[in-house]
């Protein structure tokens, strides 16, 4: 009976219960969005070649469109990169930027602009990029992210 008593008391007098809903976001901080989505075709990329290799960017373009994903023309990159991809993001897309970073086993650079308010993913292919992850490695690269963590400076989409 003690025992229960105390568990009472606890719950009761607990401070953080409503610690997260007595937070609120601050003037002028971006709300972004945390959810996975639920389908590929939910998610919006366009894909830039940042080699010297011609049509890379065209190649990961067909693979994402095969994989159900909503893909807009392929162009090059101003800049060339050194790595295996970029995956550049705003508010509206942290949750599905997780998602992509998935398909490259998080080597990509993840790159939030928490100005961007595009609903378009960017991924910049390097020239260290060879094949995107099987279904199955995406999936464990996602239990390896594990979920969308709030950017700095942001809060949590209602």
């Amino acid at each position: 009976m003690a025992a229960i008593v105390v568990v009472v008391v606890a719950v009761v007098r607990d401070t953080q219960a409503n610690a997260a809903a007595g937070q609120e976001c601050p003037a002028g901080a971006p709300r972004v969005t945390l959810d996975l989505p639920g389908d590929a075709s939910q998610v919006k990329l366009r894909v830039l070649n940042g080699t010297r290799t011609p049509g890379v960017a065209e190649q990961v373009t067909e693979e994402f469109k095969n994989r159900g994903f909503v893909m807009s023309k392929p162009a090059d990159n101003k800049g060339k990169l050194k790595d295996i991809a970029v995956v550049r993001y705003g508010p509206k897309t942290v949750g599905a930027a997780q998602w992509i970073r998935a398909y490259f086993l998080d080597e990509a650079e993840p790159q939030f602009s928490a100005t961007r308010n595009t609903d378009v993913i960017d991924i910049i292919i390097g020239p260290r990029f060879r094949q995107l992850a099987t279904y199955t490695e995406v999936n464990q690269a996602l239990a390896q992210l594990s979920v969308p963590t709030l950017p700095p400076g942001t809060c949590e989409a209602p």
